[in-house]
């Protein structure tokens, strides 16, 4: 795991800017899901901000040509790397690749996952497809971290990024396997965080609101909805977490359009702030 010089770690650098392009600068980031959607929009903004970006999706055409626009765009470097998520090799190789051609990751953005095929209670649903979704989000991820992790711990830094939803806290009925997903994931980002502590390396849930995007679009329960976050919101809040500016937050749920910026970094949370735990039925309940 022998490794050249490389760029401060974004608590370390100097002279940061607000939206992190200083500190970010020659840093690597991994965005999956890269091809379209949150993803895409993640990778520009990344890579405007100085950032080296592997997108990952498992179209090949598709990916490579957002890429390619990416780098004509920002000038940044970028890598294509086609993969399916919840392939365990695919995903050992996809991430040995772009080491090998981008550098050690500074940012995983665990963004790649399905949405349940229609708005049905889960005894209708497809069992195979409903497993499917779980699987994108929930194995995707895991491939990812234990892909990705062990290189930052090595070099104690580093920052993950898993995308959420708010489904994860409140499950929606008709979107079972998405909402089961979205909790495991957070689950994951708890655990990992706790791994973790006392290295320099962080995890955190990031839900983006509702972004206007193909997958939002093709779900009838937001047909008609004009309220749409905008996608930069999203990509300001990775930006900060990726430059450091948001480490206290680790293990916790942030939200796109909600949170405002300026709060979160003066804010320290105390105890399970953010985090999914049982509420107690009354004063004597005995699990509180």
């Amino acid at each position: 795991m022998a490794e050249g010089p490389r760029p401060p770690h974004p608590s370390q650098a100097q002279g940061r800017t607000r939206d992190g392009a200083t500190a970010l600068a020659g840093q690597v980031a991994l965005v999956t899901g890269a091809s379209t959607g949150i993803g895409r929009h993640l990778v520009d903004g990344l890579a405007s901000r100085g950032m080296a970006v592997a997108g990952l999706a498992r179209n090949g055409d598709r990916l490579a040509a957002a890429m390619d626009e990416v780098t004509a765009a920002t000038g940044a470097r970028t890598l294509a790397v086609a993969a399916d998520v919840t392939d365990r090799a695919a995903v050992d190789d996809a991430v040995a690749r772009v080491r090998e051609e981008l550098g050690p990751v500074d940012l995983l953005v665990n963004n790649a996952g399905l949405i349940d095929a229609a708005e049905e209670p889960l005894w209708e649903a497809d069992p195979d497809q409903w497993w499917a979704v779980v699987e994108s989000h929930v194995r995707g991820a895991f491939l990812l971290a234990r892909a990705v992790v062990p290189w930052m711990v090595l070099r104690n830094r580093g920052r993950v990024v898993d995308i959420a939803s708010g489904m994860g806290v409140r499950a929606r009925p008709e979107y079972s396997a998405y909402s089961v997903a979205k909790t495991g994931l957070m689950r994951m980002t708890e655990a990992l965080a706790g791994a973790l502590e006392g290295l320099d390396v962080r995890v955190f849930d990031v839900a983006p609101g509702v972004v206007d995007t193909p997958m939002t679009r093709a779900m009838p329960m937001w047909q008609g909805f004009t309220d749409w976050t905008p996608p930069e919101l999203v990509v300001e809040l990775v930006a900060a977490i990726a430059a450091g500016e948001l480490d206290q937050w680790s293990g916790r749920f942030l939200r796109a359009g909600a949170d405002d910026l300026a709060v979160l970094r003066a804010t320290t949370p105390d105890g399970a702030a953010r985090q999914l735990r049982l509420q107690p039925y009354g004063d004597g309940d005995p699990l509180a």
